[in-house]
């Protein structure tokens, strides 16, 4: 069962891979040519989608509290938990103290993403979710350990300040295995894996959606 559960996450995330010019403000960040004023929306658009997935996370936790399920939603809340004290020198790094990051109104394209996982916790059928969820994490990992090698090479800012996309940067070979395993506890019938896939392609367009709302941002501070 864990051979089957490791071989329909990788193939679930190979299908939800994004393409290389899809997210519009990778690039630009990379390069060192967003604003600053760029980078402190995404921190406080972040410090709203963190908070927001960190209760979603807690909600399937307790849906699934007796299951093998249930234990790997509280690991990621609590890892929301360690992004959200971490967000905070990335804030201050652009110019933002964590009240003021706090207060930044949102914007509809990057506060999609939290707004479907909300659904989703609700709504969503727990085994498909991580499958979803899982399939995710390699873009989103790849996406931080870009941000973190630029803002050091092109921005100047201290470790502190790329502690947050160092966290999600950094391979995660024990969540891994704990997904493969819960996968497999749970039985990956075709319609959890075919639910999870649509889940997944949600959150990769909402993904994107967050990224390229904020290349179309113009700075304001």
């Amino acid at each position: 069962m864990s051979a089957q559960a490791r071989e329909v996450l990788r193939s679930v995330r190979r299908e939800l891979a994004p393409g290389e010019r899809e997210n519009r403000l990778l690039p630009l960040i990379a390069d060192g040519r967003a604003p600053v004023a760029v980078l402190a929306e995404l921190a406080a658009q972040q410090h709203r989608i963190i908070t927001s997935d960190r209760r979603s996370l807690l909600v399937l936790a307790a849906r699934c509290a007796d299951v093998p399920a249930g234990g790997w939603f509280a690991a990621l809340a609590e890892g929301e938990s360690q992004a959200l004290r971490a967000l905070t020198g990335f804030a201050e790094g652009c110019g933002l103290t964590p009240a003021e990051a706090a207060a930044r109104e949102p914007l509809a394209g990057c506060q999609a993403y939290p707004a479907y996982l909300a659904w989703l916790a609700l709504n969503g059928e727990p085994t498909g979710t991580i499958l979803a969820l899982a399939a995710n994490f390699a873009a989103w990992g790849g996406y931080c350990a870009s941000v973190a090698r630029a803002l050091r090479s092109h921005y100047g800012f201290p470790d502190a300040a790329c502690a947050f996309f160092d966290f999600f940067a950094e391979p995660a070979p024990e969540l891994e295995e704990q997904t493969v395993r819960v996968l497999a506890s749970a039985g990956l019938t075709a319609e959890r894996i075919d639910g999870g896939r649509r889940y997944g392609q949600q959150l990769r367009c909402y993904e994107l959606m967050f990224w390229n709302t904020l290349a179309d941002t113009r700075p304001t501070g």
